[in-house]
């Protein structure tokens, strides 16, 4: 587990917290990654988050940090600490009623759309303005949106990675005056996986998601 340890230090230097990746990896995996002292674990299918979470240490905290449906928000809202990917209004009043029904402030980062790729979700960063303001017409008070997430496009090319990590730093400064923001608590950059986030370190990000480096490749059966 040399690997896990080097990668645990580099994101120490850089003040930035390793989410480790077990999707599709078995509980005794994460649990020898826990046992090496790591807390932070992310997921991105909520069966198998809550699945893992029922019999793993009560401890761990939990990121969500794939797609998430509205309907499947309630399964998660009782434990779940960070949600990565919101995307939507819509999103984002279902994860408020579902914390307030667990009496619960769940913390959140927005998606931003930064790759090139069709398929990647988030919002459009030029209408980042308009999202928030619908947010603060909806007094979400079961809600604390923490900052940001963004996903590179899937390429070799280091220096559309790097630019793109970079616009959503950028973003991220951009927005940590905004009034519907508190300055205090908007303070996570979630961006960087296993084949990027040495560049994510270095424009600022704080959470790295990092999962095949870790566990090896996935188990997708």
């Amino acid at each position: 587990m040399q690997t896990y340890h080097s990668i645990k230090e580099e994101c120490e230097q850089s003040n930035a917290q390793l989410v480790a990746v077990s999707k599709t990896k078995p509980a005794s995996q994460i649990q020898e990654m826990y046992d090496l002292g790591q807390r932070i674990f992310g997921e991105n299918k909520v069966q198998e988050l809550c699945e893992k979470a029922d019999i793993l240490p009560k401890d761990i905290e939990w990121h969500l940090i794939g797609h998430l449906q509205s309907n499947k928000v309630k399964y998660i809202a009782p434990f779940v600490s960070l949600i990565h990917a919101v995307d939507s209004i819509k999103l984002l009043k279902e994860i408020n009623k579902q914390a307030l029904k667990n009496d619960r402030v769940i913390d959140c980062l927005l998606q931003i759309k930064i790759a090139e790729e069709d398929s990647k979700f988030g919002i459009d960063p030029a209408s980042i303005e308009d999202f928030l303001a619908e947010v603060a017409a909806l007094e979400l008070n079961n809600v604390r949106i923490r900052g940001l997430m963004g996903m590179a496009t899937f390429t070799s090319d280091e220096n559309q990675i790097k630019e793109e990590f970079h616009k959503l730093s950028g973003l991220k400064k951009n927005l940590s005056e905004h009034e519907v923001l508190d300055v205090n608590s908007f303070d996570q950059l979630s961006m960087g996986m296993s084949g990027d986030y040495k560049i994510a370190l270095k424009e600022g990000s704080n959470l790295v998601r990092i999962g095949s480096l870790l566990f090896g490749a996935r188990n997708y059966g």
